[in-house]
């Protein structure tokens, strides 16, 4: 179990999806995402394996939220900067965690 003042150290924000590429060098088939957090932490780089339940093209422009404060991660050479959310389902797919309203960018998630 965590206490309430773990849970608020992990920062999550919205951001949306402006860029979207292929990653073929991952190990698991994954993209490359460029995810805009506004004014609050700009442009951020993320990879994420989602490729079983999304094209490319139904990325853009969703918001998403991700984790905004861990370290960045070298992914091959590939240095993501935030980490995405989704739901890892037992056939690999991973859905997004994605709001249903249009909010400001970079808003944090509490």
């Amino acid at each position: 179990m965590i206490t309430y003042d773990d849970f608020v150290k992990v920062e999550m924000r919205v951001g949306k999806i402006i860029e979207v590429d292929e990653f073929p060098e991952a190990r698991r088939p994954a993209y490359k995402l460029k995810i805009d957090f506004g004014e609050a932490l700009g442009v951020k780089k993320s990879s994420a394996q989602i490729t079983k339940c999304y094209d490319k093209e139904e990325l853009l422009g969703k918001q998403v939220v991700a984790v905004t404060n861990f370290p960045p991660k070298q992914i091959g050479k590939f240095l993501s900067e935030v980490l995405v959310l989704g739901v890892e389902l037992q056939d690999g797919s991973v859905p997004l965690l994605t709001i249903d309203q249009e909010v400001p960018l970079g808003h944090k998630i509490s």
